[in-house]
Protein backbone atom coordinates (compact mmCIF):
# COMPACT_ATOMS: atom_id res chain seq x y z
CA UNK A 1 0.00 0.00 0.00
CA UNK A 2 2.79 2.09 1.42
CA UNK A 3 4.31 1.90 -2.46
CA UNK A 4 1.34 2.34 -4.60
CA UNK A 5 0.51 5.66 -2.14
CA UNK A 6 3.88 6.78 -3.32
CA UNK A 7 3.49 6.53 -6.45
CA UNK A 8 0.50 8.11 -6.76
CA UNK A 9 2.43 11.01 -4.65
CA UNK A 10 4.53 11.35 -7.42
CA UNK A 11 3.24 11.70 -10.12
CA UNK A 12 2.93 15.11 -11.20
CA UNK A 13 -0.09 17.35 -11.75
CA UNK A 14 0.56 17.52 -16.16
CA UNK A 15 0.81 13.20 -15.72
CA UNK A 16 -2.47 13.14 -13.49
CA UNK A 17 -3.76 15.70 -16.13
CA UNK A 18 -3.13 13.68 -19.49
CA UNK A 19 -3.49 10.28 -17.88
CA UNK A 20 -7.24 12.01 -17.03
CA UNK A 21 -8.04 13.32 -20.47
CA UNK A 22 -6.82 9.50 -21.47
CA UNK A 23 -9.02 8.25 -19.67
CA UNK A 24 -11.91 10.67 -20.56
CA UNK A 25 -11.29 10.32 -24.19
CA UNK A 26 -11.45 6.18 -23.90
CA UNK A 27 -14.58 6.76 -21.49
CA UNK A 28 -16.57 8.60 -24.88
CA UNK A 29 -15.66 5.79 -27.43
CA UNK A 30 -12.16 6.53 -27.89
CA UNK A 31 -11.18 6.17 -31.86
CA UNK A 32 -14.47 6.84 -32.49
CA UNK A 33 -15.27 9.72 -30.59
CA UNK A 34 -11.93 10.99 -32.32
CA UNK A 35 -13.15 9.69 -35.99
CA UNK A 36 -16.69 11.27 -35.48
CA UNK A 37 -17.76 13.43 -38.62
CA UNK A 38 -21.15 14.50 -38.04
CA UNK A 39 -23.93 14.46 -34.86
CA UNK A 40 -27.49 15.01 -35.20
CA UNK A 41 -29.46 16.17 -32.09
CA UNK A 42 -33.08 16.44 -32.20
CA UNK A 43 -34.95 17.33 -28.77
CA UNK A 44 -36.20 20.40 -27.24
CA UNK A 45 -34.03 23.60 -26.64
CA UNK A 46 -35.26 26.12 -23.46
CA UNK A 47 -33.80 29.87 -23.11
CA UNK A 48 -34.02 31.54 -19.69
CA UNK A 49 -33.44 34.94 -18.17
CA UNK A 50 -32.57 35.18 -14.91
CA UNK A 51 -34.02 31.59 -14.38
CA UNK A 52 -37.33 32.17 -15.94
CA UNK A 53 -38.20 30.37 -18.99
CA UNK A 54 -38.83 32.79 -21.68
CA UNK A 55 -38.46 30.50 -24.51
CA UNK A 56 -39.04 26.75 -25.60
CA UNK A 57 -38.28 25.08 -29.82
CA UNK A 58 -38.24 21.93 -31.05
CA UNK A 59 -34.65 21.98 -32.24
CA UNK A 60 -32.51 20.30 -34.63
CA UNK A 61 -28.42 20.70 -34.20
CA UNK A 62 -26.53 19.59 -36.85
CA UNK A 63 -22.60 19.27 -36.71
CA UNK A 64 -20.01 18.89 -39.55
CA UNK A 65 -16.62 18.28 -38.08
CA UNK A 66 -13.72 19.55 -40.33
CA UNK A 67 -10.14 18.58 -40.79
CA UNK A 68 -8.14 21.28 -38.89
CA UNK A 69 -5.64 23.39 -42.07
CA UNK A 70 -3.03 24.85 -39.43
CA UNK A 71 -3.90 28.42 -39.52
CA UNK A 72 -6.33 28.42 -37.02
CA UNK A 73 -10.03 29.13 -36.26
CA UNK A 74 -13.29 26.97 -36.00
CA UNK A 75 -13.33 23.46 -37.42
CA UNK A 76 -17.20 23.30 -36.54
CA UNK A 77 -19.73 23.48 -39.08
CA UNK A 78 -23.14 23.84 -37.28
CA UNK A 79 -27.03 24.05 -38.50
CA UNK A 80 -29.75 25.14 -35.51
CA UNK A 81 -33.35 24.41 -36.49
CA UNK A 82 -35.71 25.85 -34.44
CA UNK A 83 -39.66 25.34 -34.50
CA UNK A 84 -42.33 22.11 -35.61
CA UNK A 85 -42.21 23.75 -38.97
CA UNK A 86 -38.10 23.99 -38.92
CA UNK A 87 -39.18 27.75 -40.01
CA UNK A 88 -36.07 29.16 -38.03
CA UNK A 89 -32.69 28.48 -38.43
CA UNK A 90 -29.10 30.08 -37.49
CA UNK A 91 -25.85 28.76 -39.69
CA UNK A 92 -22.94 29.13 -38.29
CA UNK A 93 -20.65 28.30 -41.67
CA UNK A 94 -16.59 28.26 -41.68
CA UNK A 95 -15.81 32.14 -41.43
CA UNK A 96 -19.85 33.52 -41.37
CA UNK A 97 -22.84 33.08 -39.63
CA UNK A 98 -26.75 34.01 -40.56
CA UNK A 99 -30.03 33.78 -39.42
CA UNK A 100 -32.36 32.59 -41.89
CA UNK A 101 -36.11 33.01 -41.87
CA UNK A 102 -38.81 32.60 -44.73
CA UNK A 103 -37.71 36.90 -45.42
CA UNK A 104 -34.12 35.73 -46.00
CA UNK A 105 -31.00 35.30 -44.31
CA UNK A 106 -29.83 37.94 -42.40
CA UNK A 107 -25.74 38.38 -41.18
CA UNK A 108 -25.75 37.42 -37.57
CA UNK A 109 -24.18 40.40 -35.24
CA UNK A 110 -20.19 39.58 -34.93
CA UNK A 111 -20.62 40.19 -30.90
CA UNK A 112 -22.91 36.66 -31.55
CA UNK A 113 -20.39 34.99 -33.49
CA UNK A 114 -17.44 35.47 -31.31
CA UNK A 115 -19.46 34.61 -28.73
CA UNK A 116 -20.41 31.07 -30.69
CA UNK A 117 -16.11 30.71 -31.23
CA UNK A 118 -15.50 31.86 -28.00
CA UNK A 119 -17.67 28.77 -26.58
CA UNK A 120 -16.73 26.14 -28.81
CA UNK A 121 -12.98 26.62 -28.22
CA UNK A 122 -13.97 26.07 -24.48
CA UNK A 123 -16.22 23.46 -25.42
CA UNK A 124 -14.25 19.99 -23.11
CA UNK A 125 -16.09 18.01 -26.20
CA UNK A 126 -14.38 20.05 -29.11
CA UNK A 127 -10.93 20.40 -27.06
CA UNK A 128 -10.91 16.34 -27.50
CA UNK A 129 -12.13 16.05 -30.76
CA UNK A 130 -10.36 18.46 -32.38
CA UNK A 131 -7.27 20.71 -29.80
CA UNK A 132 -5.40 17.75 -28.48
CA UNK A 133 -2.38 18.08 -30.86
CA UNK A 134 -2.97 21.80 -30.79
CA UNK A 135 0.51 23.33 -30.08
CA UNK A 136 0.89 24.93 -26.73
CA UNK A 137 -2.50 22.91 -25.35
CA UNK A 138 -1.32 21.83 -21.82
CA UNK A 139 -3.38 19.95 -18.62
CA UNK A 140 -3.33 19.49 -15.46
CA UNK A 141 -5.18 17.12 -12.77
CA UNK A 142 -6.56 19.60 -10.26
CA UNK A 143 -7.46 17.08 -7.27
CA UNK A 144 -10.73 15.36 -6.77
CA UNK A 145 -14.02 16.68 -5.53
CA UNK A 146 -18.15 16.33 -5.57
CA UNK A 147 -20.42 17.53 -7.96
CA UNK A 148 -23.88 16.77 -8.19
CA UNK A 149 -23.37 14.07 -5.16
CA UNK A 150 -20.85 12.46 -7.66
CA UNK A 151 -17.05 11.77 -7.10
CA UNK A 152 -14.98 13.41 -9.65
CA UNK A 153 -11.67 14.65 -10.62
CA UNK A 154 -10.81 18.15 -11.89
CA UNK A 155 -8.67 18.86 -14.88
CA UNK A 156 -7.23 22.25 -16.01
CA UNK A 157 -6.72 23.00 -19.75
CA UNK A 158 -4.73 25.86 -20.79
CA UNK A 159 -3.61 26.66 -24.39
CA UNK A 160 -0.89 29.31 -25.91
CA UNK A 161 -3.76 32.13 -26.00
CA UNK A 162 -4.59 32.06 -21.97
CA UNK A 163 -7.95 30.33 -22.35
CA UNK A 164 -8.00 27.83 -19.65
CA UNK A 165 -11.45 25.58 -18.82
CA UNK A 166 -11.77 23.28 -16.03
CA UNK A 167 -13.43 20.07 -16.16
CA UNK A 168 -14.57 17.63 -13.66
CA UNK A 169 -15.14 14.25 -14.84
CA UNK A 170 -16.51 11.12 -12.62
CA UNK A 171 -14.06 9.71 -11.05
CA UNK A 172 -15.97 5.70 -11.92
CA UNK A 173 -16.74 6.22 -15.60
CA UNK A 174 -14.53 9.42 -16.57
CA UNK A 175 -17.46 11.08 -18.50
CA UNK A 176 -17.76 15.15 -18.23
CA UNK A 177 -20.12 16.23 -15.95
CA UNK A 178 -19.48 19.96 -15.58
CA UNK A 179 -17.13 22.45 -17.06
CA UNK A 180 -16.09 25.96 -16.63
CA UNK A 181 -14.55 29.13 -18.03
CA UNK A 182 -14.66 33.16 -18.00
CA UNK A 183 -15.69 35.20 -20.72
CA UNK A 184 -14.61 38.63 -20.87
CA UNK A 185 -17.63 40.91 -21.63
CA UNK A 186 -15.99 44.46 -22.78
CA UNK A 187 -20.07 46.06 -22.32
CA UNK A 188 -18.99 45.93 -18.48
CA UNK A 189 -15.82 45.76 -18.34
CA UNK A 190 -15.69 42.73 -16.79
CA UNK A 191 -15.63 38.53 -16.91
CA UNK A 192 -18.63 36.38 -16.50
CA UNK A 193 -18.66 33.01 -15.09
CA UNK A 194 -19.42 30.29 -17.95
CA UNK A 195 -20.76 27.10 -16.45
CA UNK A 196 -22.24 23.88 -18.38
CA UNK A 197 -23.66 20.52 -17.05
CA UNK A 198 -23.64 17.06 -18.88
CA UNK A 199 -26.08 14.21 -17.38
CA UNK A 200 -27.97 11.27 -19.26
CA UNK A 201 -25.35 9.93 -21.01
CA UNK A 202 -26.30 7.17 -23.45
CA UNK A 203 -24.25 4.92 -26.11
CA UNK A 204 -24.72 6.37 -30.02
CA UNK A 205 -23.40 5.05 -32.87
CA UNK A 206 -19.81 3.73 -31.20
CA UNK A 207 -19.71 6.77 -28.51
CA UNK A 208 -21.31 8.20 -25.29
CA UNK A 209 -22.84 11.43 -25.37
CA UNK A 210 -24.84 13.29 -23.07
CA UNK A 211 -28.77 13.51 -23.63
CA UNK A 212 -29.31 16.38 -21.29
CA UNK A 213 -26.89 19.93 -21.57
CA UNK A 214 -27.67 23.03 -19.32
CA UNK A 215 -26.07 26.34 -19.53
CA UNK A 216 -25.26 28.99 -17.10
CA UNK A 217 -23.45 32.47 -16.82
CA UNK A 218 -22.93 33.73 -13.58
CA UNK A 219 -25.18 31.24 -11.96
CA UNK A 220 -28.16 31.76 -13.38
CA UNK A 221 -29.51 29.09 -16.10
CA UNK A 222 -29.57 30.43 -19.64
CA UNK A 223 -29.83 27.46 -21.86
CA UNK A 224 -30.80 23.51 -22.05
CA UNK A 225 -30.68 21.02 -24.60
CA UNK A 226 -32.99 18.01 -23.74
CA UNK A 227 -32.05 15.06 -26.87
CA UNK A 228 -34.72 13.05 -27.56
CA UNK A 229 -32.75 11.66 -30.61
CA UNK A 230 -28.93 11.55 -31.57
CA UNK A 231 -27.24 9.94 -34.71
CA UNK A 232 -23.59 9.98 -35.22
CA UNK A 233 -22.15 10.44 -38.84
CA UNK A 234 -24.99 10.81 -40.99
CA UNK A 235 -23.95 11.89 -44.42
CA UNK A 236 -24.89 15.51 -44.04
CA UNK A 237 -24.19 17.05 -47.38
CA UNK A 238 -22.08 20.72 -47.36
CA UNK A 239 -25.40 22.34 -48.80
CA UNK A 240 -27.08 21.76 -45.03
CA UNK A 241 -24.01 24.59 -44.15
CA UNK A 242 -24.32 26.80 -47.20
CA UNK A 243 -26.64 29.52 -47.75
CA UNK A 244 -29.48 28.25 -50.31
CA UNK A 245 -28.58 29.71 -53.77
CA UNK A 246 -30.50 33.03 -54.69
CA UNK A 247 -31.71 33.43 -50.87
CA UNK A 248 -32.59 37.00 -50.31
CA UNK A 249 -29.75 38.87 -48.24
CA UNK A 250 -30.63 41.15 -45.00
CA UNK A 251 -29.13 43.86 -43.42
CA UNK A 252 -27.44 43.03 -40.47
Amino acid sequence: MSLVAGRLAAETAGARGRRLIDRTLEALGGEAFRNMRTRTEIGRAYSFYRDRLTGLAVARFYTKYLDPDGKGGIFELQRQVLGKKQEDTVLFAANEAYDITYRGAKPIPDQQVAQFRDTALHNVFYILRERLTEPGLECEGAGADVIENQPVEAIDIYDSENRNIRVWVNSETFLPVKQRFYSWDPTINDRHEEVTRYTKYRQVGGIKWPYEVARERDGEKTFQLLSEHVTIDDPLPDSMFELPNGIKMLKK
